[in-house]
Parts: structure tokens; C-alpha cells; sequence
């Protein structure tokens, strides 16, 4: 397997054309962490606008720890997958502990495998805290690194120990932070999925599949699911509509919205529509109901998901 990536030309090409991104700017380890989970399903020009509202209102775990996981979701909200808002929170609360409470007084810990054991930190999120921000030399893996080295080594499928191994291999121990950062910059701007530029690319010299980039690697096969609801969507006199915080568990655990379920008792109802959200590997389908309530919430003052805000706006239509 080919591992002779030229460490020089990527490190000069990624300091000469590295997009300005704010985290970019600091070596506060917390404040990496808040960009590296936001960005795990949001995308950069998103993440910015979300994570200088969390850095503004969250400066130190200690503010996120100190705080109702219900602001820290009402912050999130737009940004997805709120599972990682709710273990952000949790992370917090874990590093604000006593050191022999099993915490780390206020601070981040500075090696990945102290990171890898707080809550919503996977290995690579571990290894690019760590790297970025305490300089350890250790390699990151994400979709874009693989992508750069089953290109640089026409591989249509490779494993994710030899992704592991590749990294491991080629990275730049001396500098590993701005390393790892290089590669993710290369298969993000110019290695990309579909219209990848090899002509811009600083390491196309060793890269083998460059003749015909779109075969390596090939897509994962997902398999969709899908999920039909019901929605019982009521209004007050005054058009504020009934939500109720859900309950801990599923995707939209702990935030607000209307009543949904697979099956709702409609007789008092009206049937308005039906609204279809897609999710990474599931499609929801929501049959929306119309009634009327006694006293409603504004919406503007709790959580609420994507999805419940596709139905509000259907409800707001009639």
C-alpha cells in the first residue's frame, strides 16, 4: 500500500489555501471540541453560525455543565441530530466533576484516550482534539481521509483498519495537528466526492486512482427505512399551537413539538396534509391533524426540530 505522500507539499498547499474557518484561530481545546461535534452532520457554512452562538453563550464547559440541557437544544435547534447537543451537555457536566469524582475540574482532558471516554466523543473526535489542540501525534479518521487514501491507492472499498493503518502511517508526527487537518482540507476542497480536482491537487504525484478518481472509492450502500407517523396539531384562540416536551429517548428526545405517533384517535380532526422529512438512513412520513386546544406555547421559546417545524408552517398555511 502506498504511503509515500509528500508530508511538504501538503502541509505548504493546505498553509497557502486552508479556508479562514474561525476555529481555526485558537488552541482552547473546548472550543475545538464544539466545532469538531457540530460539524459531524452539519455543514461548514452552518456550523460557523452555530458555533460562535455556543462559543458566545458557552465559553468553558463549566457555562454549558452550569446550564438546562433544555438551552443548550434551543440553541442547537436547526443544527440536527440533537442527540449531540443532549451528550454535549452530558460531556460538560462529566468534565465540570471533581477529579475523584471520576471528572477533570472544569478542564478538557489533554490525550485522546482520556477524550475517547467522554460521552459523544468517538475516535476521531479524540484524535482531533488532541492532535489540534495539545499536539499529540495521532492520526485522525474521517470520510474525507478516506476518501484521499482509496485514491491514492485505488482501493473500491477499503476497510476501516487499513484507512486506520494508511493515517497512521503517513502522518506527520512533528506537526500532526495541521497534518491531519491538511488531509481532512484535501478530500473537503479538492479530493471531493463527485467532482474531485486532481488538477489542484498538492499530492497527485503518488495518487494512483488519479485517472479515474469517481471509481474509488464507491459508496456505501445504505439501506432507507422508513417511518409513518401521525400528528395531532391543535391551536389556541390565539394560533399558538399544543406542544408537549417529548420524553428521553428517540430522535427527537427532549424537544417540543406537537403530539406525534404511529396511530392517534382523528374523529375530532381534520386531515391538513402530509409532510416527509429524510433523514441519513430513514424517511419519515407525517400525516398532519388539525384541532383546536384550550392554551398553546410559542414556539419561539422551546426546542423544536426541523421536522415540527415543516408541520407548524403546514398548520400556519390553513
Amino acid at each position: 500500500m502506498a504511503t509515500g505522500l509528500s508530508q511538504s507539499q501538503l502541509l505548504e498547499w493546505y498553509a497557502e489555501h486552508k479556508r479562514d474557518l474561525p476555529w481555526r484561530h485558537t488552541k482552547d481545546s473546548w472550543k475545538i471540541l464544539l466545532s469538531e461535534i457540530l460539524l459531524q452532520q452539519t455543514q461548514v457554512s452552518r456550523g460557523i453560525e452555530y458555533w460562535l452562538k455556543l462559543v458566545e453563550r458557552f465559553p468553558t464547559p463549566q457555562a454549558m455543565a452550569d446550564a438546562d440541557v433544555d438551552e443548550v437544544l434551543h440553541l442547537w435547534q436547526g443544527a440536527g441530530y440533537y442527540s449531540r447537543a443532549r451528550r454535549l451537555h452530558a460531556l460538560a457536566g462529566q468534565v465540570c466533576l471533581p477529579s475523584e469524582q471520576g471528572g477533570f475540574d472544569g478542564s478538557l482532558p489533554t490525550t485522546s484516550k482520556e477524550l475517547l471516554g467522554l460521552p459523544g466523543v468517538g475516535p476521531y473526535t479524540a484524535a482531533a482534539v488532541a492532535s489540534i489542540a495539545y499536539g499529540e501525534p495521532v492520526a485522525c479518521v474521517d470520510g474525507n481521509i478516506r476518501r484521499v487514501m482509496a485514491r491514492q491507492n485505488t482501493l473500491v472499498h477499503p476497510s476501516p483498519k487499513e484507512v486506520e493503518n494508511w493515517a497512521k502511517h503517513t502522518l506527520f508526527t512533528a506537526d500532526a495537528g495541521n497534518w491531519n487537518q491538511a488531509l481532512m482540507e484535501l478530500g473537503a476542497t479538492v479530493c471531493t466526492p463527485k467532482r474531485p480536482k486532481c488538477d489542484q491537487c498538492p499530492v497527485s504525484e503518488t495518487c494512483a486512482g488519479k485517472s479515474e478518481p469517481l471509481s474509488f472509492p464507491q459508496p456505501k450502500r445504505i439501506t432507507r427505512k422508513r417511518l409513518d407517523l401521525m400528528c395531532e396539531l391543535r391551536y389556541d384562540a390565539s394560533g399558538l399551537p399544543h406542544l408537549v416536551k417529548r420524553g428521553d429517548e428517540g430522535i427527537l428526545a427532549g424537544l417540543w413539538g406537537p403530539r406525534m405517533d404511529e396511530k392517534i384517535d382523528v374523529a375530532t380532526l381534520s386531515f391538513i396534509g402530509e409532510i416527509k422529512h429524510v433523514l441519513s438512513h430513514r424517511d419519515i412520513f407525517v400525516q398532519v391533524w388539525l384541532g383546536s386546544c384550550q392554551k398553546g406555547t410559542d414556539p419561539s421559546t422551546v426546542a423544536i426540530s426541523s421536522l415540527d417545524r415543516k408541520i407548524l408552517a403546514l398548520g400556519g398555511q390553513q
